[in-house]
């Protein structure tokens, strides 16, 4: 199994801040597991642009995959109302 490095865009860094520690904690290890599936089921590629996103519970976590440098990069995390604005 190849491993891919995970990146964080600081503005989605300031977002999980922002969200409750319970949900934080369930983000965290669905993030963490991107690093060894970067396109895990039930991830869906977005209509615009290249990237993809992964459902946790309410929230989105919203990242591209750059398959030649082996990196994720998550670029947006929000509740999923607000998330694709």
């Amino acid at each position: 199994m190849s491993v891919y490095s995970l990146r964080m865009k600081r503005g989605a860094e300031r977002e999980l801040r922002r969200l409750p520690v319970r949900d934080v904690q369930r983000i965290v290890r669905v993030i963490g597991a991107l690093s060894g599936n970067p396109r895990p089921p039930g991830s869906q590629k977005l209509a615009t642009g290249d990237g993809y996103r992964v459902r946790q519970g309410n929230y989105r976590i919203v990242y591209t995959v750059n398959d030649d440098e082996r990196v994720v990069e998550i670029y947006k995390i929000g509740h999923r109302r607000d998330v694709y604005r």
